[in-house]
């Protein structure tokens, strides 16, 4: 997951020259040099040894040149981490939230969030039209990467066909910081539509404990019921938690 961000800040960082180093006259709002050098010292350090060798107000100061080319980021870089906690909660948070913090605006967001969707986008690139379950650690990584840092619970369904390969990975509801409606009978009309043999679901805890509430495990057995009514087998629910997941089945819930 660190490789994907990674590899796309690289790509950001080297879109279109460096508008830092543009002009080689001396131009109203130019970097003070002593700016101007920390910025190309980061970006030799990322060049020659990636994100791995950067802590995280480092990585996100590398963000930030592309939104604010004038300024020093750094005191916002560490400002961001301060109110959010690490690096993937900064990327994650909602956008709205993010614009509360002094010195971020639409443009910043913006371009957070575009790196957030670039690094989910690669992330479901692994596990889409894969067979799921001999990939199961790129489903985990990508479910992390999509779900593990939202605020507010999210409840999806991936769609298998008879070979258990991936052919729809759908957001089915959005809910609270502590609940999320969910529908069985949709869930199972939703299979039929696509023609899926069976189902994984998938949601996420935002307090980052992925233990399973009673609600969890009744609405569950409940999708189980529906489905195996018509045929369709439930294989797992995965609870995405901060730092770690549960499976039902191997918890021997399913």
């Amino acid at each position: 997951m660190t490789g994907g961000f990674s590899d796309i800040g690289r790509t950001l960082f080297n879109l279109n020259g460096d508008p830092d180093e543009a002009a080689a006259d001396p131009i109203p709002g130019k970097l003070p040099s002593y700016i101007a050098d920390h910025r190309k010292r980061l970006r030799e350090r990322f060049s020659t040894g990636g994100a791995a060798a950067m802590p995280d107000y480092e990585l996100l100061e590398l963000l930030l040149f592309r939104s604010l080319p004038r300024q020093d980021v750094k005191p916002l870089a560490r400002l961001l981490l301060e109110t959010f906690g690490d690096f993937n909660r900064v990327v994650t948070a909602a956008s709205a939230r993010l614009m509360m913090v002094k010195g971020v605006g639409e443009a910043t967001a913006q371009d957070l969030k575009i790196l957030e969707a670039a690094a989910q986008r690669m992330m479901r690139a692994r596990v889409i039209n894969q067979p799921v379950l001999s990939s199961w650690d790129a489903l985990l990584d990508y479910c992390h990467t999509a779900m593990a840092h939202r605020e507010t619970e999210q409840f999806r369904v991936l769609y298998l066909d008879r070979k258990n390969v991936l052919i729809a990975d759908e957001e089915q509801a959005r809910g609270t910081v502590d609940h999320v409606p969910v529908y069985p009978r949709e869930v199972v009309k939703r299979a039929l539509e696509l023609n899926a043999s069976a189902l994984i679901l998938v949601h996420n805890h935002p307090s980052g404990d992925p233990t399973p509430s009673d609600a969890d495990i009744s609405m569950t057995c409940q999708v189980q019921d529906a489905a195996t009514a018509l045929g369709i087998v439930l294989h797992d629910h995965l609870i995405i938690g901060q730092s770690r997941e549960i499976s039902f089945k191997s918890q021997g819930y399913l």
